[in-house]
C-alpha cells in the first residue's frame, strides 16, 4: 500500500501545471466525471501548494510595490479587497526572510511564529519544525518553553499603551516596513533615538 504524502513532502514537491481537464472559476472548481484517483490526488497536491505559497507571493508582491511604487502602494493594497493589516503582516514577514532563508518544508505561518528572532535562531527552529513535523501551534509552544527557560533580564519591563488613529497606525506601519521592522520594534527604536537626541548637549 502506497504511503500517503506528509505535509512536509507536499511542500517540498515542485509545482506542476494544473490539469487542463479541470475547470477553475472564481467561485468553483469543476472536475470531469472520469477524473482518475491519481489525477485527483495530483490536482489536490497542487492546490495545496498554491494555497501554502500564496502568502509568500502576496508578501513579495507587496514589498515590490512598497519599493517601486511607494505613492501607489496603499491604494493598490486597498484594491485587492484583502485586510490591510493581514497584507501588512505578509509584507513584514517577506522582508524578514530573504528567499534563501525560507524553509520549503514548513508553512508561511511557521515562519511567522519565529520571524522576530535573529536569523540563526529562526533557521534552527524552522529546521526542527520540519524534522519533527511540528504544527504551527507546536512550534509556538516549543519556542515559548525555550524562551521561558532563559534567565530573566535584570531590567524590569513595562507595558505602554498608546491610542492613535487608524491613519496614524497605517502611516507608522508603512514606515516600519520600509525599515524591515514590525511596528512595535520600530516605535521603540524611534523613541530611543528621540531620547538620545534630547540627552545630547546643544552646540
Amino acid at each position: 500500500m502506497e504511503k500517503s504524502a506528509t505535509l512536509a513532502d507536499l511542500r517540498g514537491t515542485p509545482a506542476s501545471p494544473l490539469s487542463p481537464r479541470a475547470l477553475t472559476r472564481r467561485t468553483s472548481l469543476c472536475l470531469p466525471p472520469d477524473f482518475s484517483l491519481t489525477e485527483w490526488q495530483r490536482f489536490g497536491r497542487h492546490l495545496f501548494l498554491i494555497s501554502d505559497s500564496s502568502c509568500w507571493w502576496l508578501g513579495d508582491w507587496l514589498v515590490y510595490g512598497q519599493e517601486k511604487y511607494p505613492n501607489r502602494y496603499r491604494k493598490a493594497t486597498e484594491e485587492t479587497g484583502l485586510d490591510y493589516k493581514t497584507l501588512r503582516n505578509y509584507a513584514w514577514i517577506a522582508r524578514r526572510y530573504p528567499a534563501s532563508e525560507r524553509h520549503p518544508k514548513v508553512s508561511f505561518q511557521h515562519h511567522a511564529e519565529v520571524a522576530s528572532l535573529d536569523p540563526a535562531a529562526r533557521t534552527v527552529w524552522l529546521e526542527r519544525a520540519a524534522q519533527e513535523g511540528w504544527s504551527r501551534n507546536m512550534l509556538r509552544q516549543q519556542v515559548r518553553l525555550a524562551l521561558s527557560a532563559q534567565p530573566e533580564e535584570n531590567d524590569q519591563r513595562i507595558r505602554v499603551q498608546v491610542h492613535v488613529s487608524s491613519e496614524q497606525e497605517g502611516r507608522w506601519a508603512t514606515a516600519a516596513e520600509r525599515h524591515g521592522r514590525n511596528l512595535a520594534d520600530w516605535i521603540v527604536l524611534c523613541l530611543d533615538r528621540a531620547a538620545s537626541e534630547e540627552d545630547t548637549p546643544a552646540h
